[in-house]
């Protein structure tokens, strides 16, 4: 693997890794007055799956923040890189198509839904790079 590749594998998991973490962040109120707050997130999330039954609601934001604290982890860390980042694109992938469905094609578009799952998908198929714990597992 060429030493530019151990970058971009680095910062594609970075990348993914904060963005999943500052969301988990927002929600549980750790960005102060900056934060989203789990009120408002339990409202957008069923905003987004609107389609799901309303007692499902908190079952769905329970879930997502879990997968994305453990994912955003994982990522960080560079362990089990490939599984993370699989786990990454499905569940974006899934909230892309919840998104779209509820809120049309510009919503998931314009939060670049789609490029945080493709870019994940991306990072499954990378080898495992410099700078993370797989690495050191595999030698």
């Amino acid at each position: 693997m060429k030493t530019y590749q151990h970058i971009a594998s680095l910062l594609l998991r970075l990348a993914l890794a904060t963005g999943f973490l500052s969301a988990v962040a927002s929600r549980l109120g750790l960005w102060g007055q900056q934060s989203s707050g789990w009120e408002k997130f339990l409202q957008y999330t069923a905003q987004v799956n609107s389609f799901a039954p309303k007692k499902m609601i908190p079952a769905l934001a329970v879930t997502s923040t879990i997968l994305e604290t453990l994912l955003g982890i994982l990522l960080l860390l560079g362990f089990k890189t490939s599984l993370a980042a699989t786990g990454a694109m499905m569940l974006t992938c899934l909230f892309a198509v919840s998104m779209t469905y509820s809120f049309g094609l510009k919503e998931p578009l314009d939060y670049s839904v789609f490029t945080f799952s493709a870019a994940a998908f991306l990072l499954a198929t990378m080898p495992s790079g410099k700078w993370s714990i797989d690495q050191y597992l595999t030698k």
